[in-house]
């Protein structure tokens, strides 16, 4: 009889679990990008808002880095991001300068218009964002957006989306921790939900 109830209340559970797996991200693998990519022609369908952050900032946030033909690294430690330039990415140096919107996880990175030679890696941890803590429902994307005064509430006006891919929780595959894209230009970045 015991065997029976531990089957009886099993089973709900394993029932739950296997419906979450069909919304959830890849539980084969945590740091599979949450949506297949996107083309260019898919980005005009997409209706996008911009993640806020988890407090608003008390005022614009900005770093400013020479980086060189060797690489680098620039971080905003207060709000989790992290850009890595790899070795060769530029061909002299240059004075990078991000700064940080106050209310969405949005960066204008300059000089705006700077081509780079290698991939650079930008890394957004999402403990300074609304969406940490919380089971992810609805994929999330790093979004080029063009004109610095275009109003970030509602619906956004994406130009590009990058390539990008969420890092979940090790100790749960639905809790995202991290959002990694790469990027070939500055410009306006921002991450969004859909």
């Amino acid at each position: 009889m015991p065997r029976l109830r531990l089957f009886n209340s099993f089973a709900p559970l394993a029932g739950a679990f296997l419906i979450a797996s069909c919304v959830a991200p890849d539980l084969a693998n945590p740091t599979a990008p949450v949506a297949g990519t996107t083309s260019p022609h898919d980005v005009l369908n997409l209706q996008l808002t911009a993640v806020k952050w988890k407090q608003q900032l008390d005022g614009p946030l900005t770093v400013s880095q020479t980086i060189d033909q060797s690489g680098g690294t620039i971080s905003i430690p207060e709000t989790g991001l992290t850009i890595g330039f790899p070795a060769g990415a530029v061909t002299s140096p240059v004075a990078i300068t991000v700064t940080a919107d106050v209310k969405y996880v949005a960066y204008k990175m300059e000089p705006a218009g700077t081509q780079f030679l290698q991939d650079v890696v930008v890394t957004q941890q999402l403990n300074t964002t609304q969406v940490y803590g919380l089971p992810l429902t609805s994929a999330l994307y790093a979004a080029y957006i063009a004109d610095d005064g275009v109003n970030l509430s509602g619906v956004l006006p994406v130009l590009e989306l990058e390539p990008s891919t969420t890092i979940f929780s090790p100790l749960s595959s639905l809790f995202p921790q991290a959002e990694v894209w790469t990027i070939r230009h500055f410009s306006r970045y921002i991450l969004a939900s859909g």
